[in-house]
């Protein structure tokens, strides 16, 4: 059953044929947002994200289903003329479509910008993909380990030289993609409400890694030299990392003069400031392997939890380095909605992550789990206007999937 929607994209409609992370990430965002997104999962078996298993809650994928909520969802075979044609009836009244294929693929199948525009001049047609749908690697697929490296953010992170690359721990380029995604089917949506006219818009992993290289892009443009790895540490200012504590660790953000001063009277040696090799930022980040081994004899002799106490109370910023069971249990994690309890067609009661923007007028809301496959289609085709004899039709040819219960 269709459920009210709520945010500020109440109305909205948009198509996702898109699979895995970047694409679903962002539909998920803009239908957190409030829009009506209708997931459409290839046939017979759905989003590659349901295979990557483990881990699975009673046999559902958890990688799909954290991607995924507040979504409708049905499977159609593009492979089939009536799937096709099925898709085209749906996307003809869309407001977006979103995919991430490889460039090509949507044209193979008679669904490219042009054909759709023609029939929905206000279409939003939205494509994230590799690289991009021009330059020599477009044809390239696309995966976040090789827009990490290609973007140069693996020859940024780890402990420094003569040592392994290191990706980051989290599929940062595709996440990124996806949400870069979001803001330009955004800036088209205010685009077409002043003109009417739709337009394709496009994200790449590539070029999403490449914008958070901004400080080192910057030390090139000006040095001619490639930054290279320094742990937590931050290319510009310091101190600013991670430093061992007697338990643990803790993050150390003194980056500026007076956080500097502060930090060095809480911790007892305020003398530092007279030493010409710390006295400014310059000198500090020059002799910054002294600067951390000094800090750290100190810092190891209290706990993570004694420190963090005196920075607050004393204005220094600094956090502790948390697991994500830690994380997701914090007070304020929790006080900011960021984990939230819906309910799945099958499994009942489940958490998912909360929504990361917050509105006053137009509040956000968790209202749906993750679809299981097929979950909504007898719904969705119903509103786009087959009956059910059509329906079970389609079902018995092989043109869509139902769902348990659907």
């Amino acid at each position: 059953m269709t459920q009210p929607q709520h945010g500020p994209l109440a109305g909205l409609k948009i198509i996702d044929l898109s699979h895995i992370m970047a694409g679903p990430a962002c539909g998920m965002l803009l239908a957190d947002l409030g829009a009506d997104v209708i997931k459409v999962e290839k046939y017979p078996d759905g989003d590659d994200s349901r295979r990557m298993v483990p881990p699975t809650v009673d046999g559902e994928s958890a990688a799909y289903m954290i991607l995924n909520r507040n979504k409708r969802g049905t499977a159609i075979n593009l492979k089939s003329e009536a799937g096709c044609a099925i898709l085209r009836r749906m996307l003809a009244t869309a407001d977006v479509v979103l995919e991430n294929f490889r460039p090509g693929t949507m044209e193979k199948l008679g669904l490219g910008y042009d054909t759709l525009r023609a029939a929905n001049p206000g279409l939003i047609y939205c494509q994230i993909t590799g690289f991009g749908s021009t330059g020599p690697y477009a044809d390239r697929a696309g995966f976040d380990l090789i827009g990490q490296g290609m973007s140069g953010l693996m020859s940024l992170t780890g402990e420094g030289p003569d040592r392994p690359p290191v990706k980051v721990g989290v599929p940062i380029t595709d996440m990124t993609a996806g949400i870069l995604g979001a803001v330009a089917i955004l800036a088209a949506h205010v685009h077409r409400l002043k003109t009417g006219q739709g337009q394709k818009v496009e994200a790449s992993l590539l070029e999403a890694g490449i914008m958070h290289t901004a400080w080192q892009s910057a030390i090139f443009f000006a040095t001619g030299a490639s930054p290279g790895p320094l742990g937590t540490a931050h290319p510009l200012a310091a101190p600013y990392q991670a430093i061992q504590t007697a338990d643990g660790w803790i993050n150390v953000g003194a980056a500026n003069q007076a956080n500097w001063l502060r930090l060095i009277e809480v911790i007892g040696v305020a003398e530092l400031n007279s030493d010409p090799r710390f006295a400014d930022n310059a000198g500090r980040m020059k002799h910054l392997p002294a600067l951390i081994e000094i800090l750290t004899t100190h810092l190891r002799q209290h706990s993570t939890a004694e420190w963090l106490a005196r920075f607050e109370a004393t204005g220094v910023p600094a956090g502790p380095v948390f697991s994500i069971g830690e994380m997701l249990n914090d007070p304020h994690v929790r006080a900011r909605n960021m984990v939230v309890e819906v309910e799945h067609a099958r499994l009942g009661k489940m958490r998912a992550l909360g929504t990361p923007i917050k509105f006053s007028a137009t509040p956000t809301a968790v209202t749906r789990a993750a679809p299981v496959l097929g979950q909504h289609t007898r719904e969705l085709l119903r509103e786009y206007g087959y009956s059910d004899a059509e329906i079970d039709q389609f079902a018995a040819g092989g043109d869509i999937v139902i769902g348990p219960g659907a």
